[in-house]
């Protein structure tokens, strides 16, 4: 081998190490999404209705599976996608036809929230499940609201299935990396109705 062929090969595998040891680049963030952050009510939340100047028309119910509620005078209002200020004029108008001028107040007491507002973990997570979206949310809080990963999870093989623009794509993550060696360069951001896939190792 030549001089010059050798000096090529050094020149490539040099050029390969940078390339691998670049910063890990975030999954994009949809925008439309992001700036959408105002709360949503979903099923299993927990509602305090106050209806001023009339407590026994006050209440605490909870969100059903069907997404609706029943208070005192109104039954069956769909709760589910709306913000507490909308179901609260909702149930204004209902009530017209018992109280005079009604003012209502809803307040949010066990947050749940709508399926487009959850980031939902599946596979070897300690504890999979659907997670609340609130504001600022890291992929290391969505880990530590599951208790982390299994014994069994492939962390660095972990996956982000996103939407954009109302298209899925999907996006790797590195779990491993971020919970046991501590690089919070793979602290990415989340945003609302993120899917979380973690597998599971080949042995």
């Amino acid at each position: 081998m030549t001089s010059f062929a050798l000096r090529a090969i050094v020149i490539a595998g040099l050029l390969a190490l940078v390339g691998c040891g670049g910063a890990p680049v975030a999954p994009p963030i949809d925008q439309a999404n992001k700036n959408g952050t105002e709360y949503l009510i979903g099923p299993g939340d927990s509602l305090n209705i106050f209806v001023w100047r009339n407590p026994e028309l006050s209440t605490t119910v909870p969100v059903r599976p069907d997404g609706k509620i029943s208070v005192p005078l109104v039954e069956d209002v769909v709760a589910v996608g709306k913000t507490p200020t909308q179901l609260a004029r909702d149930l204004e108008e209902r009530l017209k036809k018992f109280v005079r001028d009604p003012i209502v107040t809803v307040i949010t007491t066990g947050f749940v929230g709508d399926f487009s507002q959850q980031v939902r973990v599946i596979g070897e997570a300690a504890q999979p499940r659907a997670v609340p979206y609130r504001e600022h949310m890291s992929l290391l809080d969505v880990m530590i609201q599951v208790g982390g990963t299994t014994k069994f999870a492939a962390g660095n093989r972990a996956v982000l299935v996103r939407t954009i623009n109302g298209e899925q794509h999907s996006y790797p993550v590195y779990l491993d990396s971020l919970i046991k060696d501590g690089d919070v360069r793979y602290n990415f951001p989340m945003q609302p109705g993120d899917i979380l896939i973690i597998p599971q190792s080949a042995f």
